[in-house]
């Protein structure tokens, strides 16, 4: 089972500077930098996630790539030896203030996301809440709530939810409802579709 407590970290991940909820999982080669992730969060294999908030309840498939890192475009060099520069020379320092800018980046994922397989979401970007980015897409620009966005770049394809019942779960906010809470209602969870979910539960 999962824990509260400790997130689930499988074999060959790299965790740099990043904190978790609980119910969380990194699975096989993840590589989490800088991030944090919301209760109940987890991304399948072999993603690579940078300077990220992700939000509660968000699934995020294999091959992901989140805040993908840039090359700087103004200079003379695009090489990173200009600031990964210990590497190379005794005598030289590491340029700090790019990756402290760097980290400042951020992508924003919201709750009860889905990230498809092998999708890339670049800094600086916000995912809404209830969204789903499709498997191989690219997305360099923000993609509202309840959307469902694919292609490269990334484009909507349709709403995943109408307005109206968007706005209503967002509302109502379950993804801060607490763990026994939510196994009371799992059934319902199961069975209903959104619109009897709220009906049931947007006065309770």
């Amino acid at each position: 089972m999962l824990s509260k407590d400790t997130p689930r970290i499988e074999a060959d991940c790299d965790i740099t500077g990043s904190e978790f909820g609980r119910y969380c999982e990194v699975k096989k080669g993840g590589r989490v930098a800088y991030s944090t992730f919301g209760d109940y969060s987890y991304c399948d294999r072999y993603c690579d996630i940078a300077n990220a908030t992700i939000g509660k309840f968000a699934n995020i498939a294999s091959f992901v790539r989140i805040g993908a890192t840039d090359h700087p475009l103004d200079r003379a060099s695009l090489h990173h030896f200009m600031y990964r520069s210990s590497d190379l020379w005794d005598d030289a320092k590491d340029d700090a203030a790019f990756f402290e800018h760097r980290r400042s980046r951020r992508t924003v994922i919201g709750h009860d996301t889905w990230i498809g397989h092998n999708a890339q979401i670049k800094p600086e970007i916000t995912i809404g809440h209830g969204a789903v980015v499709s498997s191989g897409a690219i997305v360099t620009k923000d993609v509202a709530p309840y959307t469902i966005v694919t292609g490269i770049p990334a484009k909507p394809l349709r709403l995943r939810q109408p307005p109206e019942i968007a706005e209503r779960l967002i509302a109502l906010a379950w993804w801060d409802w607490d763990h026994q809470t939510l196994r009371d209602r799992l059934d319902d969870f199961r069975s209903l579709k959104a619109e009897e979910f709220l009906d049931r539960y947007e006065d309770t």
